[in-house]
């Protein structure tokens, strides 16, 4: 199986599919993640308009991406992209849990649920500033 897939990733082509299919099932993944440690519905939020989610959102998106892209750009294989993008999804994760408790005269969640775009937006600065260091290390 390994041999078929090595095959596979020789070609620039498959590589690029492989890499594009692999990188958007792991953001459904951290995105589900995310979406569970939240106290609000990220999707039922977006539907209805709201700003703030999306942009906390997005910042994810770009976030893992932007890791995925860096891990792509040194050159590793599928299987260390992957170990980079779960790893940098945890730090994602621990930066935006330390934005809530440096935060303590509010609530972060709350804030975003609300449709604060302030919250959101350095929610997502956050998030993107956050991966380009993650991604500095690779």
């Amino acid at each position: 199986m390994s041999g078929i897939v090595d095959q596979l990733l020789d070609n620039a082509y498959s590589s690029s599919l492989i890499y594009v299919a692999v990188t958007v099932m792991a953001l459904v993944l951290f995105l589900t993640i995310f979406e569970w440690v939240t106290r609000y519905k990220c999707w039922d939020e977006i539907r209805k308009g709201n700003v703030s989610v999306a942009m906390a959102t997005g910042g994810k998106i770009f976030g893992i991406c932007n890791i995925f892209r860096f891990s792509a750009g040194a050159g590793d294989s599928i299987y260390e992209s992957l170990l980079w993008g779960a790893f940098g999804f945890v730090i994602l994760l621990m930066a935006y849990f330390l934005f809530e408790f440096l935060t303590p005269v509010f609530r972060i969640d709350e804030e975003i649920r609300k449709d604060n775009r302030a919250v959101g937006l350095i929610s997502m600065i956050i998030s993107v500033s956050v991966s380009y260091i993650i991604g500095a290390t690779i």
